[in-house]
């Protein structure tokens, strides 16, 4: 992260430079000097504007030095297979969506490094990425509407998704999803999500998850 912003700083600063060059220049009749420093200029506003456009995508997403909790999850039954799960993050205010079925799932956006990365010592990052409702009963899950919920926002450039799009632009990103195994709904029931080096655990923590994760394993 900070090397990003001291890039983002020198090359802004260099641009700057060749701006007040190219200026001078011009008021001299120098053309040519003045032609180079432009181009100068205008490569380092470049270098400058990429460094600013990826510290912006890293914000937004956490470190993930251990295993930690990254999200706690409770539901209420609303109708037999829909159910409304309230999804609480610390630092976050809670929010509500409308799942279908009769299990959930959490996904995360997960970025390891690899070298030439890894002489950076960077840390692993992530980003909770969607909420989604599935069905026991393969006809239903064929047949019935599902339910998926993105609980990432949207920003311009994603170091994630460009790693995985176009790896040669990224060298040093290992970029993959984490996934928690898909866990019963209940009404009531509570759920702990950590995320560790590599995926999401879902864990009961209150006696409505545990009975349902209980008869739910014993089904299968």
């Amino acid at each position: 992260m900070s090397l990003l912003i001291f890039v983002s700083i020198v090359f802004g600063i260099l641009a700057l430079f060749f701006l007040v060059r190219i200026i001078h220049c011009v008021r001299r009749g120098r053309i040519i000097r003045a032609g180079g420093a432009c181009i100068a200029a205008s490569v380092s506003a470049a270098l400058c504007g990429a460094g600013v456009v990826l510290l912006f995508s890293f914000l937004s997403y956490a470190r993930l030095v251990e295993e930690r909790v990254v999200s706690r999850i409770e539901f209420r039954r609303i109708s037999p297979l829909e159910f409304q799960a309230r999804l609480m993050i610390a630092g976050e205010d809670d929010r509500f969506f409308i799942l279908r079925g009769d299990e959930w799932q959490m996904d995360a956006k997960i970025i390891t490094w690899t070298p030439p990365a890894t002489i950076l010592g960077l840390d692993p990052m992530y980003r909770l990425d969607r909420l989604s409702g599935r069905y026991s009963d393969i006809d239903r899950e064929v047949s019935d509407a599902r339910t998926v919920h993105s609980l990432a926002p949207a920003i311009a450039v994603d170091i994630w998704s460009t790693a995985r799009r176009f790896p040669l632009l990224a060298p040093g990103v290992d970029a993959y999803y984490g996934t928690a195994t898909y866990v019963p709904m209940a009404d009531g029931a509570r759920y702990e999500v950590s995320l560790s080096r590599d995926a999401l655990i879902a864990r009961p923590v209150n006696d409505q998850a545990k009975a349902a994760v209980g008869s739910w394993d014993n089904g299968h």
